[in-house]
């Protein structure tokens, strides 16, 4: 008797973990909501401030002539495996900030991978962590290209997309 009431509790103890895990990495779906963009030519984006890998506050300054979006994994990792190859002051010194939007990726996965990842990097990475304030971003742009946006003044100028590392490069170090 105890041999089953043993075997019961294991099966409960496992079907409540597995029961955790799923809801620990689900994702209820909404439907997306008409959202004001940010991302428009004319827009400022003196008020976008996020926090990097390491939870310090950042701003767009008037120094900053650049910003990179990647809104999905596989465009974050193009851009991170390029910018891990280049000095930790890369983006800096080219005046150009990079975001990443980990909005989409469950809570849970984003605390015990994706983060800790981050931190292993050299280069900034500012972050777009919630799936409201990401979506202002997301809103009319392709998020399967990687989004430059040039600034002037805090205002954007321009946006373009691209798709490869080397376009990348050539519009970051394009003055």
């Amino acid at each position: 008797m105890s041999k089953k009431i043993g075997e019961s509790m294991k099966k409960i103890i496992i079907g409540l973990f597995v029961s955790l895990m799923l809801v620990g990495c689900s994702s209820t779906a909404e439907p997306e909501q008409a959202v004001e963009p940010k991302l428009v030519v004319g827009k400022s984006l003196s008020d976008i401030a996020l926090n990097d890998q390491f939870e310090k506050a950042h701003k767009v300054g008037a120094s900053t002539k650049k910003v990179i979006f990647a809104f999905s994994k596989d465009i974050a990792h193009t851009c991170n495996d390029f910018f891990v190859t280049q000095s930790p002051t890369y983006l800096s010194q080219n005046d150009t900030q990079f975001v990443a939007d980990v909005s989409a990726a469950p809570s849970l996965i984003r605390s015990m991978f994706i983060l800790p990842g981050l931190k292993d990097f050299k280069h900034t990475v500012l972050l777009l962590d919630d799936k409201e304030k990401a979506a202002p971003y997301r809103s009319e742009m392709n998020t399967e290209k990687i989004v430059v946006v040039y600034v002037e003044d805090e205002l954007i100028t321009k946006i373009v997309t691209l798709s490869s590392e080397d376009e990348l490069k050539n519009v970051i170090e394009a003055k």
